[in-house]
């Protein structure tokens, strides 16, 4: 299980590829591993070219995929993502929407999105709605 914060909880002095592996490195895996891993994943969600950028000078949605790419680096069975996009401006939301949807589709990755964002819930497999904590039907 892995997750993914709205306000995106990453460590401000370190580098993309910092934030990432580190990760990795709570996992106990190896620095061959992370070596290989890390790249491959900041090119998922489109990063490449900040790698060594310092998470402190993205902008919301950039910090956002380094957020995700943090979640799935250890290939977790469920991500729970609260609010992802709360934080973030119209055009990084549906960016990130997209994200999701593709890793969706292409990893077959289960996704569990608490959202207040329609657009998000209507492209998700399954919804859930509550309302004053009690699940409607």
């Amino acid at each position: 299980i892995s997750c993914i914060f709205q306000n995106f909880n990453l460590v401000s002095s370190y580098t993309v590829y910092q934030n990432i592996a580190l990760a990795m490195q709570i996992d106990g895996r190896s620095e061959e591993e992370i070596r290989k891993k890390v790249p491959e994943i900041i090119a998922k969600v489109g990063l490449t070219e900040f790698t060594r950028r310092k998470v402190s000078r993205l902008s919301g949605g950039q910090k956002q995929r380094v957020a995700i790419a943090r979640a799935l680096i250890n290939n977790p069975a469920v991500i729970f993502a609260d609010e992802p996009s709360g934080n973030l401006d119209s055009k990084n939301k549906e960016e990130l929407h997209k994200l999701f949807f593709d890793l969706r589709d292409k990893y077959g990755q289960t996704i569990v999105i608490v959202t207040h964002e329609a657009e998000l819930a209507k492209g998700c497999d399954r919804c859930i709605e509550m309302t004053d904590g009690r699940i409607r039907v």
